[in-house]
């Protein structure tokens, strides 16, 4: 790790926290049941994602709670990093990140490695995960996603 003391995230961006589950739907009811959450519609499907082994074709599906603190219930995928957590549930904590590849290189640099990138057809990178021996996963999420990510948190679905 580089003795750099510049903080590579702010705790202000952090906008949601991240459970992989095996059953969704269920997940989901429970939280609804419980806290009052209500959920957007699906989104994700088969995703390009770049992997430190290469480049494969994902099937991620992921649903957002449209009621505050976000929750993000992802589906599990076998033989991938998308496994339930089995100690605390929580997978991943995600931030807005102005640039993905400065934010991955900062993380990186402090000892969180690359475990995954999604990337845009243009292979601009849009989000990756980042993860850690002694702390929690981290997901970027660039905010050039904002605007689409706020139209679905005031109305659950992908498109209006």
């Amino acid at each position: 790790m580089s003795g750099s003391t510049a903080v590579p995230l702010d705790a202000s961006d952090l906008f949601h926290i991240g459970i992989v589950v095996d059953d969704p739907h269920k997940a989901m009811s429970e939280l609804s049941a419980l806290l009052g959450h209500e959920w957007g519609e699906m989104m994700g499907g088969e995703l390009p994602v770049s992997l430190p082994d290469g480049d494969v074709v994902i099937d991620l599906r992921a649903w957002y709670s449209l009621t505050a603190p976000r929750i993000e219930i992802v589906q599990s995928v076998p033989e991938t990093i998308w496994q339930p957590t089995p100690d605390s549930g929580i997978h991943h904590l995600g931030y807005w990140a102005d640039d993905v590849v400065a934010g991955s290189a900062a993380l990186e640099e402090r000892g969180f490695s690359t475990e995954a990138i999604g990337k845009l057809p243009d292979g601009k990178p849009y989000w990756a995960y980042h993860c850690s021996a002694t702390g929690p996963r981290i997901e970027l999420v660039s905010r050039a996603l904002l605007p689409t990510m706020t139209r679905y948190f005031e109305t659950g679905k992908l498109t209006v």
